[in-house]
């Protein structure tokens, strides 16, 4: 009977020894699973982290140019209209030293057009300078967009 028990009790620690084993690798996977899940996470919080600032990079330098661009703008709609204001000036000087009714409409009619001529003039030059600084500000933006699509799609494509 003794070499029953002792059969029995081998077989016992055997099966308890194989749970055993079989336990410590189920938790030693589950522990390297959690680890890569939570290596995952972080790299994942991180590369949101550096694209938020990225981000914000793009915004700034964005925001930089409208500004530059809004001062340069607004400099030369004022020198247009120092300009504008002076050539009014010195026609109206002129249009009180005319002699006749035919000088003054003469005059006003060349002062009409230039400052049409002008105005159309300025108004081209000033919708460039716009256009300029739209396009400037927008490629931060822009190239953000790209890197961002490019990361999103670079997981699938792969």
């Amino acid at each position: 009977m003794s070499d029953k028990f002792a059969a029995a009790s081998k077989a016992i620690e055997d099966a308890v020894a194989v749970a055993k084993k079989n336990l410590e690798g189920a938790l030693s996977a589950q522990k390297e699973q959690f680890e890569k899940a939570t290596s995952q996470i972080l790299k994942s919080y991180e590369d949101v982290a550096v694209a938020a600032k990225e981000n914000v990079v793009a915004v700034v330098a964005s925001s930089t140019i409208v500004a530059k661009g809004a001062e340069e703008a607004g400099k030369q709609v004022a020198a247009f209209t120092q300009s504008s204001a002076e050539t009014a000036v010195a026609n109206g000087k002129a249009a009180l030293a005319v002699k006749t009714i035919n000088e003054l409409f003469e005059l006003q009619t060349s002062f009409f057009k230039t400052s049409v001529e002008n105005f159309i003039a300025e108004s081209s030059k000033l919708q460039e300078l716009t256009v300029k600084i739209a396009n400037d500000a927008a490629a931060p933006i822009s190239a953000r967009v790209n890197a961002t699509v490019e990361k999103l799609v670079k997981p699938v494509v792969a």
